[in-house]
């Protein structure tokens, strides 16, 4: 199978596609004809680092992504509820930029008819880190959070369930991502200098909540908002949150959480931005794109 991969780490010209022998289902697992991977932040991190993931290992020539959605082609012993020719999403550490992924079943759900496969592509990952964040912060009905980097890959996903959930939301964005963030139901504010007093006077009750998606910077501009530092949390910023004493959060899957974004979609709560697709041959050019900054929701890369 054709995947694209690592040989080491460097700029977006490392990821190149190989040949890669095509995976075969084990008891309990099946095999996926990929249709679609979502990139992440997390798979530039190894790709330009050599970072690794907590619990992982690399190994070169290393294929990457963690989320993908395709058609079951292969069904192994001891699994009842998923078929071949089903239409599943799902998830796979370092894995997913191929052709073809093994996955166990309980890392996968069925995909709505209604969902395109760029989407499915592209809800996993992000849609379960927005989601992991909000309910560790404990986002109710009546809460106001303020999001940070509101008009990104997690942000997009993370204003919609704060929404759903009942929360005012205010989202921090350039100024062409205004008018993005209120069709998605978000108080735009522009990042930068001032932050907080811009924050105050949209709040003027205060802010519950604030999760931050954009860096130190942001994280910093959150403590003179919020005062509650268990309500404060940050999916980058780690070394800071550690010296701040708030909240370190990594993302937690699980088929629940995962069908709940799904049965969200269905209702018509939840939308997945795409930002720009690539074929797998373009890997590198998808991870230029997100290296760019600023830009709106998912890119995808199409496969098969």
């Amino acid at each position: 199978m054709k995947a694209a991969a690592i040989s080491t780490f460097g700029p977006p010209n490392v990821l190149q596609v190989m040949d890669f022998d095509k995976p075969h289902a084990g008891a309990g697992q099946i095999r996926v004809k990929v249709k679609a991977a979502g990139i992440q932040p997390f798979d530039l991190a190894v790709r330009s680092s050599g970072w690794v993931p907590p619990g992982m290992e690399i190994r070169y020539p290393q294929i990457l992504g963690n989320e993908f959605a395709g058609i079951i082609d292969q069904v192994g012993e001891m699994v009842t509820d998923f078929s071949i020719g089903n239409e599943v999403l799902g998830w796979a550490l370092l894995a997913c930029y191929a052709e073809y992924v093994v996955v166990n079943v309980d890392q996968i759900v069925h995909k709505p008819k209604n969902m395109s496969w760029e989407e499915a592509g592209a809800l996993t990952a992000s849609g379960q880190t927005a989601h992991t964040a909000l309910q560790e912060l404990g986002v109710n009905k009546g809460d106001t959070i303020l999001i940070h980097a509101a008009a990104g890959g997690v942000g997009t996903f993370a204003v919609q369930l704060a929404k759903a959930w009942g929360a005012t939301v205010i989202g921090t964005a350039s100024k062409r991502n205004h008018e993005y963030l209120r069709k998605l139901g978000a108080i735009p504010v522009t990042y930068g200098d001032d932050l907080a007093n811009r924050v105050r006077a949209l709040a003027p009750n205060g802010v519950d909540v604030a999760f931050d998606a954009a860096g130190d910077d942001a994280l910093l501009e959150s403590l003179e908002l919020v005062e509650n530092k268990e309500r404060i949390g940050t999916i980058v910023a780690f070394n800071l949150a550690e010296e701040l004493c708030v909240r370190p959060i990594r993302s937690k899957r699980s088929v629940t959480r995962l069908t709940e974004l799904v049965d969200l979609y269905s209702q018509g709560k939840l939308q997945i931005h795409i930002r720009k697709t690539f074929p797998l041959h373009k890997a590198a050019d998808a991870h230029r794109e997100i290296e760019s900054g600023h830009g709106r929701g998912k890119v995808v890369l199409t496969i098969g």
